[in-house]
């Protein structure tokens, strides 16, 4: 009797149908591993740089990432008087998980200034929408602006030293979110509500020292458009001979004063020469970068009065600026600036304010060891380095004279004495002119005095003058 007529299946039919059931469900099993990113739903993500709401001259960045499966197209558009401009747009590779788009003023040639609507649309390749795919659009109302704000130079110095400060007086129009003077890398703003005239600016800049003598500094306006007006300061660059020294460095002074200097037990115990290095390069970069931070932090009025008063009875014993080569067992092994003066008295000898002010920074320096630094407003700050106490605290209003602790040798200082800088911006400067009343009497005090005149007819065309056109 065969299996059939007894009711019951055949064994093979059982087999091959489980195969096939096997088979079927690997293929489902495939497709879903393979299918099932396809249809991810993260929609990319965009950032466009500045986040404004008005559109100039500046460039715009836009950041464009996808987390899944790959960007597809990146469109970027402008509406505006009642069309629509492609600023751009781009299909991509499977492949490509991120783009940056920079979209540059010359793409609004021929837009006029007025309201827009500004557009990013990011689409990916998932098969999400019904095989559409995710897509982001990013949409702003805006304003387009491509006009950058007026600029008229009302007074300025025609001769700077070399490492020293000037100053200029100015007026910009309304419209503009930032002004000063700008040279090299650094940047010195504007202040308001310093003479006569409530709109006109005062801005204190340097020429510093470790910047090109045919550098020439550039005063400038910007909008919150990025538009920006530059005007170029005609001054005659004064010649300072600045020192330059060797110094000895003896495996006594790295290990009793340098070493001690670095938070890294281990760092003490490496070579010597190392050592000193890693304090004077490094700590000491650390210890600038710090007082530029507090030097920015400053009041916008002036704070101080008359001429800045060097330590009673002391005796500059190191010069601002000195280009000091470190010499170690008969070899050059590192070199740096020294940024200030160092004035000798007798021991703990009790540290002068140099003007008046406020205090914005007490405590330990590093290379500079016990430190004050003092704000006098606008951008200019004196520091009072390797102190063996401090009598003040931060926040503390400083007259003139008033002691605020003494002389010592902490940080980095072979003998007692006092490391006195002046700073423009946390900047170092030339300290000498801030002592001499002459100095700002002819270079300060007539911009505070006379800013508010209206230059004649025969000036005009002297001064340099840059007007907003009318919209």
């Amino acid at each position: 009797m065969t299996a059939l007529e007894l009711g019951r299946p055949p064994r093979r039919t059982n087999v091959l149908r489980n195969i096939i059931i096997v088979i079927l469900l690997g293929f489902v099993v495939a497709g879903g591993y393979f299918l099932v990113p396809k249809f991810e739903w993260h929609k990319p993500q965009v950032k466009i740089t500045p986040d404004t709401d008005t559109l100039g001259l500046a460039p715009i960045e836009i950041e464009i990432h996808e987390a899944g499966t790959g960007l597809k197209s990146v469109a970027v558009t402008l509406s505006a008087g009642g069309s629509e401009r492609s600023l751009f747009s781009q299909e991509f590779e499977p492949t490509v998980m991120q783009t940056k788009v920079t979209i540059l003023s010359s793409k609004l040639a021929g837009i006029k200034e007025g309201p827009a609507v500004f557009r990013v649309t990011a689409r990916d390749r998932s098969l999400w929408s019904f095989f559409r795919g995710n897509e982001t659009v990013v949409q702003k109302n805006v304003t387009i602006d491509i006009t950058p704000p007026a600029l008229e130079l009302i007074a300025d110095d025609p001769y700077i030293n070399f490492g020293g400060v000037g100053v200029v007086a100015y007026k910009t129009s309304p419209d503009a979110s930032t002004n000063g003077v700008k040279i090299g890398n650094y940047f010195f703003p504007g202040y308001k509500g310093q003479t006569k005239d409530p709109e006109t600016y005062i801005a204190f800049f340097a020429h510093p020292y470790n910047v090109s003598e045919d550098e020439k500094a550039v005063l400038i306006a910007t909008d919150k458009a990025g538009n920006s007006r530059e005007l170029r300061l005609a001054y005659t660059l004064k010649d300072v001979k600045y020192k330059k020294s060797t110094i000895p460095v003896s495996d006594d002074f790295i290990q009793g004063k340098v070493a001690p200097l670095l938070n890294d037990v281990g760092a003490r115990q490496g070579n010597p020469k190392d050592v000193f290095v890693k304090v004077n390069h490094a700590l000491r970069k650390e210890n600038e970068d710090k007082i530029r931070e507090v030097g920015q932090k400053t009041a916008n009025r002036m704070l101080w009065s008359g001429p800045f008063i060097q330590l009673s009875n002391s005796k500059v014993e190191a010069n601002f600026a000195d280009a000091r080569t470190y010499i170690y067992h008969d070899q050059p092994i590192d070199t740096a600036y020294h940024l200030g003066f160092d004035l000798s008295v007798t021991k703990k000898y009790p540290v002068e304010a140099a003007n008046s002010g406020v205090v914005s920074f007490v405590g330990d320096l590093g290379i500079y060891g016990n430190t004050v630094i003092i704000d006098h407003g606008l951008g200019l700050s004196t520091l009072y380095g390797h102190l063996s106490s401090i009598d003040v605290k931060e926040g503390e209003s400083i007259k003139r004279q008033q002691i605020i602790g003494k002389t010592g040798e902490t940080g980095l200082a072979v003998g007692d004495h006092l490391h006195f800088a002046t700073l423009l911006q946390g900047i170092p400067v030339l300290p000498k002119e801030w002592w001499d009343a002459k100095w700002i009497r002819d270079n300060i005090q007539p911009k505070l005095d006379s800013s508010a005149e209206t230059p004649s007819e025969e000036e005009k065309p002297v001064r340099k003058v840059a007007r907003k056109r009318r919209r």
